[in-house]
């Protein structure tokens, strides 16, 4: 094998595939990239078994700047791959000898790396014989923004560590909780067959990290024997899907609401920002949302530091005019900064009811946060 490539585009496509690269591991091989140099392109493929990361550059890329001069593969540790080309100043010319002995040169720079027999490396799971299902970049990029955030971060119930996306003839959602807060996402799709899958957070945060480095595209999703693979014309990650059943989410949301108000949503992210500062001593970031015939009052307290009070006028209120809940306040953010618009509506069922957040242009676009104890 033999090539030659411009380094910054080298050294990017690198660091794309290695984010799926783990240095613990029981399997040597899955330390390092897979370079596979065919006629007319080089293929970086880098995995931990869970999640499998796959770039194409083509040798029509002008701007790869990619000149292959023999066909061949080799797998080399993506450690000391990634800091070595980081630290040569010029293109990059690679050549693989019989024994899998990489030689790396830049000017004047000559460097051996020793590599392991690209036989050796686990294949790429199989995609189904199957149309996949085609969806714009910006549109799954909102999805997975406006729903990961919620997964839960303890392993003591899997399934709930990822989001669960729902395919059928006419729609897709995204869901995720942990079970004190509920982020759910729906939007009309036309799909050529139906699914269900579990796909772990951490999986999805690395597609947001490679179609951020996009310009806007399709990416088609197929489904696989235990993965779920995403795929542009020039990447494509595989994710290992976890196994189990997804709680049925929308038996979560309230059907009816005492109190719902409308406030200007940039305004009372900033208030309920302020109030965490003094919401620490609380096991639970407790922020106390109170309302008593006239402006929202959003306070917490803290016995070592003291006491934070502000009142927000509401722009529309209808239902019961009086509330007092108490609600984790990075919840309540983390739902706040997911709701990208004006003004944001807040429903109330009672003081131990969930708090339903939505914008207010109607989107199927749903989060629940769950109240907390105040004593």
């Amino acid at each position: 094998m033999e090539f030659t490539i411009k380094n910054e585009y080298f050294h990017k496509a690198i660091g794309e595939v290695s984010s799926a690269v783990s240095a613990k591991t029981p399997f040597p091989i899955l330390t390092g990239i897979k370079l596979t140099a065919c006629e007319d392109h080089l293929t970086l493929t880098g995995s931990n078994s869970d999640i499998v990361i796959e770039k194409v550059i083509p040798a029509s890329d002008e701007g790869a700047g990619l000149v292959i001069e023999d066909t061949g593969s080799v797998v080399v540790t993506s450690k000391y791959l990634t800091e070595l080309i980081n630290k040569l100043p010029g293109d990059i010319h690679i050549k693989v000898d019989e024994k899998n002995c990489m030689m790396v040169q830049s000017d004047e720079i000559f460097t051996s790396l020793n590599g392991f027999p690209a036989e050796e490396y686990p294949a790429l799971p199989e995609i189904e014989d199957s149309p996949g299902i085609e969806f714009s970049s910006i549109k799954l990029i909102e999805m997975i923004k406006k729903t990961v955030f919620a997964v839960s971060r303890n392993d003591t119930r899997p399934a709930l560590t990822g989001v669960h996306m729902n395919f059928n003839e006419n729609s897709f959602s995204c869901a995720a909780t942990d079970s004190h807060r509920l982020a759910y996402l729906e939007t009309s799709i036309v799909s050529p067959s139906n699914g269900s899958f579990i796909i772990p957070g951490s999986s999805l945060k690395e597609l947001l990290k490679l179609l951020a480095h996009q310009e806007e595209c399709d990416v088609q999703i197929f489904p696989s024997e235990s993965y779920l693979v995403f795929k542009t014309k020039s990447t494509m990650l595989c994710s290992r899907l976890i196994e189990g059943k997804y709680p049925d989410v929308t038996v979560l949301i309230p059907k009816e609401a005492k109190t719902v108000i409308k406030l200007d949503a940039k305004k009372l992210l900033k208030g309920i920002d302020r109030a965490c500062l003094f919401a620490h001593d609380w096991k639970n970031n407790n922020v106390l949302l109170e309302i008593k015939e006239g402006p929202l009052k959003i306070s917490s307290v803290s016995s070592a530091i003291g006491k934070i009070e502000e009142t927000q006028q509401l722009l529309e209120i209808t239902g019961v005019q009086e509330l007092s809940i108490s609600v984790d306040g990075n919840f309540l953010m983390d739902a706040l900064k997911a709701i990208q618009e004006e003004h944001v509506l807040l429903s109330f069922g009672g003081s131990m009811r969930p708090i339903i957040i939505k914008p207010v242009s109607g989107e199927s676009y749903i989060q629940l946060v769950s109240p907390v104890r105040s004593f």
